[in-house]
This record gives structure tokens, sequence and C-alpha cells, in this order.
């Protein structure tokens, strides 16, 4: 792969050419070839798909219904109808966490890790102070390994839900997700994987995995803004009920009840981001033409160099593993003596884009000691140069903060 080449499918990355964007746990840049996907719907297939008849709206159904098609190949799904589109993660744990909530009573247990985002704990917390569930977390050892005996020893008779994420958005540290689904369906638990930050940069196979439920954002591997997709066994998704009603999801209404449309439907109520649908279907398009063997081998590169970059800078501290290997694209620091708030504003004053906060895994952080970081994340656009240049920078931070050396 010519790698140049690929950066120049970027629009921000070419109008910004002294920027180093590191910050793609966040968000990623999306290829031109997405943009304007999104404005060939708007301006080709404008209209209210699932709903005319007239064939403009039709053509805007068979776009719509086509990435569910496509994407339900690209995770191995299967059945399409076992994809939902949703808004991102967020709303699609949201709505398992209400749906499967129904299910609940005192006494089940949901089993989450330490290492969620707050999307993966607060609805199940609020799921917790509805039925009477318990909310039980399995911690990670330093290095951020949740090792089989950990996951083992907090599953009981009595736990209903496991929901875990693939890939931590702080320690990038990758899960077995495959194991452990396949002990959580030992004890008769349903397995929830949040995919946020595994399917944009490795294969993904729900049907391999053996996972009941799969959540991802499109916004995260170059997507447009306010589509994501939950995945979920056809069986299962039939059985619940839905999170939002109103138009569209509807089968009858009479003036005392109403019935449901099927799956996926049912789940996709009012107007849908058919725009948004489409832009996806276009990121994936992308993705496979650069390939995922050459995405893999490319952020693997990459994280090998920042690891060791970083890891040579004094009074730098890496958080999680000590294998170059566990970081997966993610790295999250602290700089002894200077608060992550100000690395990231120094950073930003030389031209390199991070994030620094809890990163909405407070938990996480206060297992691991310490109560905010800065985080670098990197993306298969990304080059040597700018790893560099985050480098030299971290380099000048104590000195710039009247630290003598």
């Amino acid at each position: 792969m010519n790698w140049n080449d690929v950066r120049n499918d970027f629009p921000l990355i070419i109008k910004h050419p002294k920027i180093a964007y590191l910050d793609s746990a966040a968000t990623s840049q999306r290829p031109a070839s997405v943009i304007e996907a999104e404005q060939e719907f708007y301006v080709n297939y404008n209209a209210n798909p699932l709903r005319g008849l007239y064939d403009l709206s039709q053509e805007a159904t068979e776009r719509y219904e086509t990435a569910r098609q496509r994407i339900s190949e690209f995770i191995g799904a299967g059945d399409p109808a076992q994809i939902i589109f949703t808004r991102n993660s967020t709303e699609s744990l949201n709505l398992l966490a209400y749906s499967l909530g129904a299910t609940l009573s005192s006494g089940d247990e949901i089993l989450v890790s330490i290492m969620e985002h707050h999307s993966n704990i607060v609805p199940w917390q609020q799921v917790c102070k509805r039925t009477g569930a318990s909310l039980k977390f399995v911690e990670c050892d330093e290095q951020g390994v949740i090792t089989k005996e950990a996951f083992e020893a907090c599953l009981t008779d009595k736990t209903r839900i496991v929901s875990m994420t693939q890939v931590s958005n702080v320690l990038g540290v990758k899960n077995d997700i495959k194991l452990f689904a396949s002990l959580a369906h030992e004890k008769g638990a349903l397995f929830i994987c949040d995919g946020a930050q595994s399917v944009p940069h490795m294969p993904v196979d729900v049907a391999d995995l053996d996972v009941d439920f799969l959540v991802f954002s499109g916004h995260k591997m170059g997507a447009p803004f306010g589509i994501g997709v939950l995945y979920g066994r056809y069986e299962l998704l039939n059985d619940m009920q839905p999170f939002l009603t109103g138009g569209e999801m509807i089968e009858f209404v009479t003036r005392e009840d109403a019935t449901w449309a099927e799956v996926p439907h049912k789940f996709e109520a009012g107007t849908v981001n058919a725009a948004g649908a489409y832009g996806l279907l276009a990121a994936i398009d992308y993705y496979r033409s650069i390939g995922f063997e050459n995405i893999v081998k490319r952020e693997e590169e990459l994280s090998q160099i920042a690891f060791r970059l970083l890891t040579d800078i004094p009074h730098v501290k890496l958080l999680g593993s000590k294998d170059a290997n566990n970081h997966n694209g993610i790295f999250s620091f602290t700089v002894e003596g200077v608060h992550p708030h100000d690395i990231a504003e120094i950073l930003n004053s030389d031209g390199v884009c991070i994030r620094a906060g809890h990163h909405c895994a407070q938990p996480l952080l206060k297992h691991l000691g310490v109560s905010s970081s800065a985080r670098a994340s990197l993306m298969f656009y990304n080059t040597e140069d700018e790893i560099v240049k985050l480098a030299e920078s971290l380099k000048s931070i104590r000195r710039r903060m009247g630290y003598a050396e």
C-alpha cells in the first residue's frame, strides 16, 4: 500500500497537512468517498424510505436495505434482518438495556468489565435500579488483561447478561470475546459485545465469536455521525420489546393498543437515517478497497513505533500493557507533574490532536490509580512522522511547564 496516497483520500488531512490527528478512538476522519456518498443520497434519492409507493421512495428504500445487507455480510451476521440501525453504540446499548432489562428481576446479575465505556455501565446501572438486579464487575490486572480465572470467578448461576468491550478505549487491550462468550453461554447468560473500538480496526465475525449481540458506531470507521449498528440474534430480537415507539415500527394501531412491525423495523421508529446508512456502506466499501489485512498490518507497525517512542521518554508513564502488541493503536499516558489537560493544550499548540480526561471510563481509571490521563489513538492514515511529532512535543512538556530536567 502507498499510505501517502491513502492520506489523500481524506479531505481534512489534505486541508490541514500540519496537524497530526491522533484522536481516532474518539472519531475517525472521513474519506471523500463517504462524504460524496452521503451527498449523493440527498441529491439523487432524497425521499422517506419504507413509506412511499412512488419510485423515488422505493429507490431510497433500496439503498437503505442494501446497506443493511452489506453490513450484515461485513460482520458475518447472515440474515440482514438481524441488523438494526441506531445512532451509535451508546443508543444500541441503551436499547439492549431497556429491552433485555424488562426480563430481569431481583436477584439476577449483570456482569460487565471494569474497563467498559460509561455507555456500557450507566444503562445497566439504571436497569438494576428499576429491577433490583445486581451489577458486577470483572477486574483486569495492571497490564489490562482479564484472565479466564477472573472472569469465571464472577460468573454465577444468577448471571443473566454479560456485556463487554472487545477492545478497551483506554488501554487498547483486546479481550478474548470468543472465550468469554462461550463461558457465559455455559451459564445460560446472554453475551453482548461492544465493538466500537474493534470493528474499525480488525475483522469481526459475530458467527465465529458466537455473541448474542454486537454494537458499533459508524463515525469511528469513517462513516457519518449519527449512524450505528446493533446486531442481534433474530430469535432474541423477535422476543424483545421495542425501545422507541411511534411511526414506522408499528403493524397496526387502535385507540387502545398497537402491534409491532417485524424485526428489524420494530426497533427503527420514525424517519430513519438512510443517508447515514448509505454513508456507512460507502465506508465499508472503502475499507474493503484497502483490505483489512493491510489495515491491521499498518496499524500494528504504527503501534510498535508509538510504543517504542513513548516508553523512551522520561517522566512519561504508559497505562496498561508493557507489550506493544497489546495496545492496538491506543496509548493512554501521564506525564509526571503535568495535568493531562495541560498536556493536551501544549500538544495542540504544536499541532498534535489528542484526548485528555477520563475517556468516559472513570471506574477503570480509579482501578488503575489515576483520575485522568492523556490518550493518543492511531489509525491507518497516520504516519511515523506524526508519531515522532507527538514524542518530540512530549519531551518538551515538563521544561515548558517550568520543571528543571
